[in-house]
């Protein structure tokens, strides 16, 4: 019925004129009608200006090839403004790397990379799925559960704080503060200002930065603190950086991971030819991973801005012009027929595992023999 009532719903995307279409509106990701819009514009207008929305004026780039145009070219757009669409205040701006061009991008993420490189991730393979089996083992039988809880956010929560080498006790901080980081503050909601989650983040930089003291006074060790405490590129960051930085991988290592695993789950009780696919054949599981990853992103968009008068798609962009190219970069070409790469098959054997999302390997191949 859900599915049914979606489809209602994008029904309408017909009817509105093309130049008040606006994809960024939440409510169109929460009841799943956003694909209509996307294909609406792909088909249209595939680099759009929504002239009012409630982020300001913006760009939508729906087509692979020329969100590749706007991704890669890095001295037309810049990501130093931001990659979410909301303008955040300059009170409350944090720096990070993804924020950074080049080459200060590139020296700090080579900074924290080492942690999920190959040779690092087969030595935390069997503790991943030690606690995929302990975690499975627990849950209750024959009544219902919150699944996101219990094992996505559990799992990630554990391997988050393994990361980070930060006491296990207190792991549930980091999938808090994630949760924080993301809001984009709306009264009536728990974050309802960006004081208040200003406050929150500040108590996430004082307990990061006893963190920092300590391993900064000792050997250097392979986890996330240690590691940008001794490197020459992020050694000399100031508060707000480390803290812009700490949000970063917090969320990055948080969501992924945590959406991966529970949209896998769903997928395959969505469609059960695939999960027959990989009790039959478990070697595709590597490639079932990566899929998943790509069909289930958790961003809804990349935001760049105009670093000077540009032409995408035929379009003019005028400099400081805000263009959200990942509204289609992660998101509209992730489920496009006419993405290269695209394949609604587990069996798809191109492109690789992405490497921040290695727990769900474990967890996928744990998971599957068990869903129903």
């Amino acid at each position: 019925m859900k599915t049914r009532l979606a489809d209602l719903r994008a029904d309408d995307v017909c009817q509105i004129p093309l130049s008040n279409l606006d994809v960024s509106e939440a409510k169109r990701f929460q009841d799943d009608s956003i694909w209509r819009y996307f294909e609406r514009l792909r088909m249209e207008d595939p680099v759009h200006y929504c002239q009012a929305s409630p982020y300001g004026p913006y760009w939508s780039v729906t087509k692979y090839r020329d969100i590749v145009a706007v991704d890669t070219n890095h001295k037309a757009f810049s990501s130093e403004q931001g990659v979410a669409i909301v303008d955040v205040p300059d009170k409350h701006w944090t720096q990070s790397f993804i924020k950074m061009g080049p080459p200060k991008h590139g020296e700090q993420r080579h900074t924290v990379s080492p942690i999920v490189a190959p040779e690092n991730l087969i030595k935390l393979e069997s503790l991943i799925r030690r606690r995929v089996k302990t975690i499975l083992g627990s849950l209750p039988r024959n009544h219902d559960f919150n699944w996101v809880d219990m094992v996505s956010i559990e799992l990630t929560t554990q391997m988050l704080a393994t990361l980070f080498d930060f006491p296990f006790e207190d792991r549930r901080l980091l999938t808090y503060w994630s949760d924080v980081a993301v809001a984009i503050p709306k009264a009536g909601h728990a974050i309802d200002s960006w004081d208040k989650r200003s406050t929150i983040l500040s108590e996430c930089l004082e307990y990061f930065t006893r963190l920092w003291n300590e391993r900064i006074n000792a050997e250097p060790r392979m986890d996330l603190i240690s590691m940008m405490a001794h490197s020459p590129a992020t050694r000399q960051m100031e508060p707000s950086e480390f803290l812009g930085n700490l949000i970063l991988l917090i969320v990055g290592g948080n969501d992924t991971t945590r959406n991966s695993i529970t949209g896998g789950l769903l997928f395959m009780n969505q469609h059960p030819s695939e999960l027959r696919k990989l009790r039959d054949n478990p070697e595709l599981v590597s490639s079932a991973v990566s899929e998943i990853i790509r069909y289930q992103t958790p961003i809804a968009h990349m935001r760049r801005n105009a670093a000077t008068d540009i032409v995408v798609g035929g379009k003019q962009s005028r400099r400081a012009t805000r263009s959200s190219c990942g509204t289609s970069l992660v998101t509209a070409t992730k489920r496009s027929s006419r993405a290269p790469t695209d394949s609604s098959s587990t069996a798809r054997t191109s492109g690789s595992i992405s490497r921040s999302d290695s727990a769900s390997i474990a967890a996928l191949v744990d998971i599957l023999p068990n869903c129903s």
